[in-house]
């Protein structure tokens, strides 16, 4: 059902925990199926120097937040901005088609801890550019695929 990768970042889940002096900070939440993800950065000079993530939820979504944190560490916020749940996915040799959920939400944990930035920084989040089709606000769900 889950791959080698998935369990491995559910049984041994990378950057966990808070980071206390995190610059941005976003929290999403599936009410379908209760799973909440909290992500936590440290951003110096457009970089992710640092990443942590908390999630209460299954498996699934624990492995990946674990990988989201992966990919996104070192990266600068406009590529971060860039990683997609398919990317998430890929990383983790993919995911039942029931748990795919979970890969949207941990690259809506990553969009919203970098809103957070923005915010603190006093900048403009650009958030319409950043629609992958979750929303149905807009027409670019034929070009990308979150369904379940």
């Amino acid at each position: 059902m889950y791959s080698e990768k998935v369990m491995d970042h559910f049984e041994h889940p990378r950057n966990v925990g808070e980071l206390e002096n995190a610059n941005g900070v976003g929290t999403v939440g599936n009410p379908k199926c209760g799973d909440i993800m909290k992500m936590y950065l440290d951003i110096e000079d457009g970089i992710i120097k640092d990443v942590r993530f908390k999630t209460f939820g299954c498996g699934a979504a624990v492995a990946t937040s674990s990988m989201a944190t992966e990919l996104i560490k070192g990266l600068t916020v406009e590529q971060a901005l860039k990683v997609t749940n398919k990317a998430v996915m890929e990383a983790l040799d993919g995911l039942p088609p029931a748990k795919v959920h979970c890969s949207v939400l941990a690259e809506e944990a990553i969009h919203a801890a970098i809103a957070d930035y923005y915010m603190r920084q006093g900048m403009e989040f650009e958030s319409d550019k950043l629609c992958g089709g979750c929303c149905k606000e807009c027409d670019c769900e034929e070009e990308h695929s979150h369904e379940e």
